[in-house]
């Protein structure tokens, strides 16, 4: 590999020829050689999108001058596009706050100014990284920034759309299943007759709390810190750049951001993150519980429950023939822990801040986006390739329905609790139905009891 050489203030670093990343990068590059992974694309590009309206922002102040103010937006416009994707190789797992991160973004974009305004990479006295790049900026407002962009964009474009699908899947099951009666379960056990369509509509009502929830929540990251620089302050700021860098923003992205009230609070604390930290792992833990649900009443299929028939997405074993697993319930629970366990890697980074800054923010800007990811995908999947083709085993639900003890529930309010539990009891002992018991024991007349223990007036 050819090399050029790059100074910054440790001294000489040798950077690849070809590369658009600069020194500061080619060091965290060897510095952090920690788990492959990068922090997302949605990141990087609305970086770039930041670091224009801050271009836009300095030359509507007259601090950019237009010639190389131009270049950078132009730079920025690919970054953003996804064209240099590949120049972004700094690990997920890096020094704090983000720096390595937005000096990546500085020196690329700085490189392909340089290149635009025809002059080759490395030539700074053309564009700087820092200078020109970077101006009026720091990596502890910036990031902040980005990774509510980030984390905003992906939820409104990926987590609720995903949640909004599922969400109709399940209420056109409700629909579907408004007529078919089963007997519902508490504590793993029989209890009293529902309908299906009941019991789907707890799904659907459940999905659209979370979601009413995530909605909320986001809105608290509209509000950021931009123009803040290294304190809060606004060091090195011309005068009303924050109004006009978050007036170019929001032109770039169509969202409304806001100046955070309290900007030193904003850069002190992740409170908007811990937020919608929270959404999420309500999100992950209500998807949980339904796929749990979903896997439990899939059951068998000669020796569970049964009552559902999940579509056969693939072969459920290596070594028994014809087994067929609840592979999407399966997938959408794992995903839901992991999610979990980002909000959780979430929390713990942003208790662990100091004074006027917490230097956590690349692990809780990348976690959060890896959990409205995956959610997003997962739900999507688990919509398209499990909700949507459910089927339903008739006869397993009404040869239950039929059996189940607690319709002597019914019985309370005209024999009393005790005379109904002792009947439940020896319906149970004796493998009958509950009317069998009652016309043995002429506890009450035959017409009388199919009234009150008909499934279709107990719900």
């Amino acid at each position: 590999m050819e090399f050029r050489i790059e100074n910054d203030v440790l001294g000489e670093v040798k950077v690849p020829k070809d590369a658009y990343y600069g020194s500061e990068t080619q060091r965290a590059v060897e510095n952090f050689p920690v788990s492959g992974l990068h922090l997302q694309k949605s990141i990087i590009h609305n970086y770039a999108v930041l670091k224009k309206a801050c271009a836009l922002a300095n030359m509507r102040a007259g601090k950019l001058d237009k010639k190389k103010g131009d270049a950078i937006i132009k730079a920025c416009d690919e970054v953003s596009s996804g064209k240099f994707d590949d120049q972004f190789v700094v690990d997920a797992f890096q020094a704090g706050a983000g720096t390595s991160t937005n000096m990546n973004l500085n020196e690329v974009i700085a490189n392909r100014a340089i290149e635009l305004l025809n002059g080759k990479r490395g030539e700074y006295e053309i564009v700087h990284p820092n200078d020109h790049v970077n101006m009026s900026q720091s990596t502890n407002d910036t990031f902040h920034c980005v990774t509510h962009m980030a984390a905003y964009e992906c939820v409104h474009k990926g987590l609720i759309p995903a949640l909004e699908e599922l969400e109709a899947a399940l209420s056109s099951k409700s629909k579907e299943y408004s007529k078919i009666i089963k007997v519902g379960r508490t504590h793993l056990q029989d209890a009293v007759p529902m309908t299906l369509g009941q019991e789907f509509s707890g799904y659907a009502g459940a999905v659209s709390t979370v979601l009413r929830h995530l909605k909320e929540s986001s809105n608290a990251l509209l509000e950021i810190p931009l123009g803040g620089t290294a304190l809060g302050t606004g060091i090195n700021t011309p005068k009303d750049y924050s109004k006009y860098a978050i007036e170019e923003l929001n032109s770039e992205t169509g969202y409304n951001f806001i100046l955070a009230p309290n900007v030193f609070a904003s850069m002190q604390n992740q409170i908007d993150e811990l937020r919608i930290a929270g959404a999420i792992k309500e999100v992950a833990t209500t998807l949980g519980k339904i796929a749990n649900d979903i896997r439990l009443l899939s059951s068998g299929p000669r020796t569970g429950i049964s009552e559902l028939v999940l579509p056969a997405v693939q072969p459920g074993s290596s070594i028994m023939p014809g087994k067929i697993n609840p592979s999407m319930a399966e997938m959408l629970n794992q995903t839901c822990f992991h999610a979990i366990g980002n909000c959780q890697a979430v929390e713990a980074a942003a208790a662990a801040g100091q004074l006027e800054l917490n230097v956590f923010m690349p692990l809780i800007a990348f976690n959060l986006v890896f959990a409205i990811n995956i959610l997003s995908n997962a739900a999507r999947a688990f919509t398209k390739r499990c909700i949507s083709g459910i089927k339903t085993n008739d006869a397993a639900i009404s040869r239950y329905v039929t059996m189940n003890i607690s319709t002597a529930t019914a019985l309370s309010p005209y024999i009393g609790y005790s005379k109904a539990a002792e009947i439940a009891r020896k319906a149970y002992l004796e493998d009958k139905s509950v009317i069998q018991v009652c016309l043995e024991m002429k506890v009450l007349p035959k017409e009388k009891l199919e009234q009150i223990l008909d499934p279709h007036r107990q719900i």
